[in-house]
């Protein structure tokens, strides 16, 4: 045979062949090919939307670290440029949310409270409360720690006592400092008795001068009391809204009263009974650091300040950095600011993150405190007179409603614990960014689009980045 003949009865058999294997193994599953490797996810991502299709949920989208160069913005981290610590995000805890949240039934009570408090994968995380000494306007009734007859008056503060406290708000705190032991408390008065008062009444009026000791005893009975009912509190401002004399309860204290009582009255107290709670001036609006200038100003009161409380229902911001920036050596606290039953989720969540987490941390705050924590469908309770339109965190009623202040709140608390420092982090245009390093080594981005479209930007840190979208209005958490 030719070798023509041989090559060309080679190449039928194998055609042969190969066609009789096809025919055997038809019917037999056939493995596709593996996908494409994909990247390593460098970055958890978190996301709250404007329009609540989203909130606080972690994003399945990998976030790898890279140099493959784009044309987006960029975001960038610094964790050498360090600025303040941070003792933590919370709420105030009125009465008014201490009673509402006892109602509920007990094992409900007790996995929201873990879901707030706790430090596991499943909580928000806060970690910083502050509570009125006495009622605030968010209880169901007016009273202070030593209430006696008209007319009478107790100068050895005889009749001081927390029993109005110890059905709600003392009970409550105790099962949260069970879940975290290392919460920080700051308490704030609304009104002093009224018996010390120059108008005898709840709303308004002033401090009569020779009551300032007996008043600046009321603090130290306070905190020596709280202590033994195994509640710390880390620290007290003297007077919530000093300028506001309308309110129910309410006490106006101007700045050089405040400089008086702290200087030669409740300072020289907490000395003499040894103790440790930080005094805190001033507690209210950014439009007057006027007033905590001037009592810092004073080198008496000073000694004895740990630094200044705000409030931003009037007012900018920045105010808490003109006051840093005078006083460097002196703390700036965040410590209220509520949503309102009138507002909207989109837009709350918006000029709440821009000015009341990522402003003030960038403006040198070491907390950031919405007002209430819960209160109930009608916004009670609340005093004669108190605030009608506050809306908790938590709406509780039949069920429990997490509400917009909830996940301001969140975006923060859950990521960034007390401990951690606020590092460099840069702005672009409508995206607002404040970043922290926390004591583990993580490190946390907040990102808010104050923008009307859709941002993508790069995350760039130690000469490598990363690629994310931010929805309009949205705010993302990111944590490496």
């Amino acid at each position: 045979m030719s070798n023509k003949k041989i090559l060309i009865s080679i190449i039928i058999s194998l055609i042969a062949l190969l066609f009789a294997c096809g025919k055997r193994s038809s019917g037999r599953s056939v493995n596709p090919p593996p996908p494409p490797p994909v990247g390593t996810n460098d970055v958890d991502f978190w996301l709250t939307k404007s329009d609540q299709s989203v909130l606080l949920q972690k994003q399945s989208t990998v976030l790898s670290f890279g140099t493959t160069s784009n044309s987006n913005a960029d975001i960038d981290i610094d964790t050498t440029q360090l600025f303040q610590t941070i003792d933590g995000f919370g709420f105030t805890l009125t009465g008014g949310s201490a009673n509402v949240i006892n109602q509920l039934d007990a094992s409900v009570k007790a996995n929201l409270l873990k879901e707030l408090f706790s430090n596991d994968s499943n909580s928000i995380g806060i970690s910083y409360l502050r509570i009125s000494i006495g009622a605030s306007d968010l209880n169901a009734s007016v009273f202070s720690y030593d209430d006696v007859p008209p007319g009478q008056t107790d100068m050895n503060l005889d009749m001081f006592t927390l029993h109005p406290d110890e059905t709600d708000l003392i009970p409550l705190l105790k099962e949260i400092l069970l879940i975290n032991p290392g919460i920080k408390i700051l308490g704030a008065p609304w009104s002093a008795p009224v018996w010390m008062k120059d108008n005898n009444s709840f709303v308004g009026g002033s401090l009569r001068i020779q009551y300032y000791d007996v008043y600046a005893k009321y603090f130290v009975k306070y905190s020596q009391q709280m202590k033994a009912a195994g509640i710390t509190i880390d620290a007290i401002t003297p007077q919530n809204e000093p300028l506001n004399a309308g309110n129910n309860p309410s006490l106006l204290m101007t700045a050089a009263e405040q400089t008086n009582f702290i200087k030669n009255n409740l300072g020289p107290a907490f000395q003499t009974a040894g103790l440790t709670t930080k005094i805190i001036t001033y507690d209210h609006n950014c439009d007057h650091p006027d007033y905590p200038i001037a009592v810092l100003n004073d080198p008496a009161a000073n000694a004895f300040i740990n630094g200044s409380a705000f409030h931003l229902y009037a007012g900018d911001i920045s105010a808490l950095m003109l006051v840093h920036d005078a006083f460097p050596g002196k703390a700036v606290y965040l410590t209220e600011q509520y949503t309102s039953s009138t507002g909207d989720f989109a837009g709350d969540l918006k000029w709440h993150l821009k000015n009341v987490i990522i402003g003030s941390m960038r403006n040198w705050s070491r907390v950031a405190l919405e007002w209430n924590l819960a209160n109930d469908p009608n916004y009670n309770p609340h005093t004669p007179g108190g605030c009608d339109q506050c809306k908790g965190a938590l709406t509780i009623g039949g069920t429990i409603t997490r509400n917009v202040g909830y996940y301001i709140v969140a975006h923060a608390s859950k990521f960034v614990p007390a401990g951690s420092v606020r590092i460099a982090s840069t702005n672009s245009g409508e995206l607002h960014t404040v970043a922290f390093k926390t004591p583990a080594g993580k490190k946390v981005l907040i990102v808010e689009n104050d923008g009307a479209t859709g941002a993508t930007f790069n995350i760039r840190y130690n000469g490598k980045w990363t690629t994310t979208t931010l929805p309009a209005g949205a705010v993302g958490t990111y944590s490496w």
